[in-house]
This record gives structure tokens, sequence and C-alpha cells, in this order.
């Protein structure tokens, strides 16, 4: 049995309002996405809200979306960022997002079956933002292996 598993956070700044008709197409394919991640092999974890996915002002700023999630491993997260239907929503992803000057994507170990807060993973994408890809928050192009 695995021992540690994979959290991702990834935020974006809003363009315009979620409820605007620039945003209608990112709206509309919302949970086609999500429920592609949550079929995808290697997912086990999703954070969501009793109203779906939130903007979250408390923590992130004004305008920001937040994707939080869990996986078995590096390598399924990565498949399915980059080659399944969600490269061809984030290749649209000038229309809707502003572009953020700092990171906006952090990686880290989780002990298996841990669900992260929302709060975890911001002390995460600030450590990333202060120190670098380290083996405590790090990204896709400079990964760290499991501690097991």
């Amino acid at each position: 049995m695995k021992q540690y598993q994979l959290a991702q956070l990834n935020i974006a700044k809003l363009s315009h309002p979620i409820d605007s008709p620039e945003l209608a197409d990112f709206v509309a394919n919302l949970d086609r996405i999500n429920a592609l991640a949550e079929e995808s092999d290697g997912f086990v974890w999703r954070h969501t809200t009793e109203v779906g996915d939130t903007l979250e002002k408390e923590l992130f700023g004004e305008d920001y979306i937040v994707n939080m999630s869990v996986w078995d491993n590096n390598e399924s997260l990565h498949h399915y960022v980059y080659f399944t239907a969600h490269v061809e929503i984030m290749s649209r992803k000038k229309e809707w997002f502003e572009k953020v000057s700092e990171s906006h994507m952090v990686q880290w170990w989780v002990s298996a079956g841990h669900k992260p807060s929302l709060q975890e993973a911001k002390d995460k994408l600030d450590q990333l933002r202060e120190n670098g890809s380290t083996p405590l928050a790090f990204t896709f192009k400079k990964a760290f292996a499991s501690p097991e």
C-alpha cells in the first residue's frame, strides 16, 4: 500500500466575472473536465464545496478560482494535464484568465488518505514562491520523488 500521494493546487485569476458571457465556455466545460479528472487513472480526490467550485477571495485574492486535487502519483496527474481533453480547454486560458507573474501551481506529497485544506495548499504555494522547487513544494518542471 502506498504511503504517499501527490497533492496539487492550481489557481487562476479570472479576467471577467464568473457569470459573464466572456467566461460562458469555460463554465460550460467545468463539469466535463472535472469528471474527466475524476475518471482518470490515479485520481484520488478533488476539492469541492456544497456549491461546487468557488472563488476563493479570502485566501488567494479577488477573482481567483482554485483547483485542488490528490493523485496516486506525478505520472497520473501529468497524463491528465497534458494528454487528455484538459489540454484543449487550457489552450484557451488566455481568453479566460489574467497572466499571473508569480507561481500559480504547486505540488507536494501528502500521507495516503490525507485531504489537504486550502490553507495548507496556500502555504505550499507560498513556500514555492519563496524558495523555488524543493521536496516540500514543487512543480512539474522540477518535481521530487515521493518520500517512500
